[in-house]
């Protein structure tokens, strides 16, 4: 069990640690999504009603678009380098490998989340920070993860994946952003636990079914 951590935490660390050292996917990402909200911020006049009924959608669907920037990485470093081809030649199983692949992408969507909701809660002039948003926030970047992992490896070696990936991808998590967009609202407005506990146990449920779906095709995507 050790050891199966220590192989996902290895593979997750690396590919967040190139991309922090490259740096252009996570300002690109981070600036796409802070370039939506201010955008929106700019042609709505945003009364405080106004923020909160427009606001959570603005915000998942600025970092939805976004991710999709990061999620293209995930395996298209790995095809530049060559490889690939020696990750699935490791004596590792194929289910750590897909883990260790979406725990990156956890972690570069939570730093992009990081970087995005400050800014968000001064423009719409919301408040964000609060244990409910931590864990909505944490429930979507994971769905985000998996799904979007799964895609990245099935699009890698498509000559158009940037342009497959987000329809591949967008289409599945459409109930995952809806979950977080409900759950948002409810935050903004002040509400309690028990009043978004169905969209998070929808989220919650999405995430685990996604998480064994993906897990399973992986196996098969990685051997054709």
């Amino acid at each position: 069990m050790r050891d199966s951590l220590a192989v996902i935490w290895s593979i997750g660390r690396k590919d967040l640690l190139l991309e922090l050292r490259n740096k252009d996917v996570v300002v690109a990402v981070a600036g796409f999504a802070l370039l939506v909200l201010v955008i929106f911020t700019f042609s709505l006049n945003l009364t405080p009603d106004i923020a909160k009924l427009v606001g959570p959608g603005v915000l998942w669907a600025a970092v939805a678009f976004a991710g999709v920037t990061g999620l293209n990485r995930a395996f298209a470093l790995e095809v530049e380098g060559n490889t690939l081809e020696a990750l699935m030649l490791a004596p590792i199983s194929r289910d750590l490998i897909f883990l260790g692949k979406a725990l990156g992408n956890f972690l570069f969507i939570t730093v992009a989340l990081v970087v995005v909701l400050p800014v968000f809660a001064v423009l719409f002039n919301l408040v964000v920070f609060r244990w409910e948003m931590l864990a909505i926030s944490l429930l979507t970047a994971i769905g985000f993860s998996s799904v979007g992992t799964l895609f990245a490896a099935m699009s890698v070696r498509v000559r158009a994946r940037e342009v497959m990936l987000p329809l591949l991808f967008l289409p599945v998590v459409t109930p995952l952003i809806m979950a977080a967009v409900e759950s948002t609202s409810h935050v903004v407005n002040g509400r309690s636990w028990s009043d978004m506990s169905q969209w998070l146990q929808l989220a919650a449920a999405f995430d685990v079914v996604f998480i064994v779906v993906s897990a399973f095709v992986f196996q098969h995507i990685l051997e054709d």
